[in-house]
């Protein structure tokens, strides 16, 4: 009896330590896609689902409870089971179905990693990082392309230590809309440093990692260079995953029915290319995930954007669990606080609905006004995803609705605006905008998928400069109508009048169809059309472009331009 005491009181410290430690699924629209799918189906309240990436052992238990459905399910539902369960060998219980028929000496003995080694002390994954795309833009001469070569690693060291590397080197020749973003920000989409490449083309070398320890069984200590995104939605309206990575420090507790979440990262507040330090400054923010019910989940957070002289951290953010608006009116401040929440609503294990909300400064008397007072700045977000849509297997759709005020996430001072390395921390739009987006996702065979998005959004555009007639000097006006999160807001043209596409007002229609192959495991050929169409009330903002490309991918997700 006491043996068999004491080999379950092992086991079940064994499974506890595996609950505390892991390394995390990294983002990828492909792999999240299939897991908040197996989420809606099975409302497992072990996976909070509002802040990204997830860990691969609770991926892993999602795909353990999935697996006894999948084996009455469609084939292609018993392939996504299957790989979740593969891509995630080293965290799951059930017995391994990843072993390879293929393997090269001691590569490729399993089908998901092109090296791995496996001991109770310590597990190691390589693998190749590929990405390769050749395109035609209507509004580029010469050929687009994508050619990305790289390596990932990752593992555990005795059970309690998680790590993760990529490093990638990379030579782009972009789309036409993409080269004016580059041009208007001095920066390109989602990287840091860059240097020309050829003749317009761009050269930039990507690095993210990160060590993961279990501090406790219920409480994680990360740190690491890397992105984070809040929200169960198509954007993000507190922090996406658009910006460049950046260092942070995370701390992620969850027991009972919570996740507490606090983030602390060091970002960069502009950039020169040149050999100089570049000035920095920090966000702080914390988040609440509670599962109010089974299939209900509700979150709340907070954040502080800052900056001070010389670099220095402000030490009182560093309070885990302290409201921040009150330290920074203790501090006679003008830090850049964010507040709001979100939510997730899983319906019939078939249907979600989810949503946020971001207050960055309003006043309830000027909102009643309905005057359009600049500083009446807030996001919204609402949506809803349907998997198996009208009874049709693998068949997912989504449907989100974002709006964002003019002036939202600006700031007097760049050190305190919500942006890192030039790139809006939120939606890549900026603000000052109002969007519908739909998706359908479709996969009719195990490895075949099938993606449409139609993305409308309204937005503001700033015009062009023009002579200042009170300047006897000479100079030009360059106002700001709260679109570009760059710009401080001292610069708007006045207090009131302001809406949704306030400036040059512009209609967008960005459509995009994707078939997507599984040649291997996280091996995809695709094959992309895009579609864009801007029509403004000045002509000379007009953008009306197609992009065609075939892409092939090993272990590295699409690179997008959703703007």
């Amino acid at each position: 009896m006491r043996k068999t005491y004491r080999l379950l009181s092992g086991l079940l410290f064994l499974a506890g330590a595996a609950q505390a430690q892991d390394a995390t699924v990294p983002l990828n629209q492909d792999v999240y896609r299939v897991i908040d799918r197996y989420h809606i189906k099975q409302n497992t309240e072990d996976l909070h689902t509002s802040f990204k990436p997830y860990g691969r052992a609770r991926v892993a238990r999602l795909g353990e409870a999935a697996r006894q459905e999948s084996m009455t399910g469609s084939a292609t539902d018993e392939y996504n089971v299957n790989y979740l369960l593969n891509d995630n060998w080293n965290y799951t219980r059930n017995s391994r179905t990843n072993e390879s028929q293929r393997s090269l000496g001691p590569f490729f003995q399993n089908k998901t990693d092109f090296y791995h080694y496996e001991s109770p002390e310590f597990t190691l994954r390589v693998n190749p990082v590929i990405g390769l795309q050749a395109g035609k833009d209507t509004d580029s001469d010469g050929l687009r392309y994508i050619n990305t070569r790289g390596l990932q690693v990752e593992g555990s060291i005795d059970e309690k230590l998680g790590f993760y590397t990529f490093l990638a080197d990379n030579q782009v020749k972009l789309p036409d809309h993409v080269n004016q973003r580059v041009r208007r920000d001095n920066i390109v989409p989602h990287e840091a440093y860059w240097k020309t490449f050829g003749t317009g083309g761009y050269d930039f070398f990507s690095a993210r990692g990160y060590v993961n320890y279990a501090a406790t069984k219920h409480i994680n200590v990360m740190l690491g260079h890397d992105r984070n995104f809040i929200g169960n939605g198509f954007r993000s309206m507190i922090l996406s995953d658009y910006a460049a990575p950046y260092f942070f420090l995370k701390l992620q507790t969850q027991i009972w029915k919570l996740q507490y979440t606090n983030l602390y990262a060091e970002l960069t507040q502009d950039f020169e290319r040149a050999d100089q330090l570049y000035d920095k400054k920090y966000m702080t923010l914390h988040h609440l995930s509670v599962n109010i019910l089974p299939n209900l989940n509700v979150g709340v957070f907070e954040s502080v954007i800052f900056g001070r002289d010389h670099g220095r951290f402000e030490l009182q953010y560093l309070n885990p669990v302290i409201f921040y608006r009150s330290i920074e009116q203790g501090l006679g401040s003008e830090d850049n606080a964010l507040l709001g929440m979100d939510f997730k609503w899983n319906i019939y294990n078939r249907v979600q609905l989810y949503g946020q909300a971001v207050l960055d400064e309003f006043l309830i008397s000027e909102l009643r006004a309905g005057n359009g007072w600049w500083g009446n700045k807030f996001a919204l977000q609402g949506g809803a995803k349907y998997i198996d849509a009208f009874g049709v297997s693998n068949l997912d759709l989504q449907g989100e609705l974002n709006l964002a005020r003019p002036y939202t996430y600006q700031h007097e001072d760049a050190s305190k605006n919500y942006q890192h390395y030039l790139q809006p921390l939120a939606h890549p739009m900026g603000a000052n905008l109002a969007e519908a987006v739909a998706i359908v996702r479709y996969q009719p065979l195990p490895k075949l998928t099938l993606t449409g998005k139609a993305i409308v959004t309204r937005y503001g555009q700033d015009p062009e400069p023009t002579v200042d007639p009170t300047n006897p000097e000479g100079g030009t006006i360059d106002y700001n109508y709260g679109g570009n999160v760059l710009k401080p807001y001292t610069t708007r043209p006045g207090d009131y009048g302001f809406k949704i596409g306030s400036g040059v007002t512009t209609d967008q229609v960005y459509g995009e169809a994707t078939a997507s192959f599984q040649l291997m495991y996280n091996m995809f050929l695709d094959v992309t059309q895009v579609v864009r169409r801007a029509n403004a009330d000045d002509n000379r903002f007009d953008q009306n472009n197609a992009f065609t490309a075939v892409s092939f991918r090993w272990n590295i997700p699409q690179r997008t331009h959703e703007f």
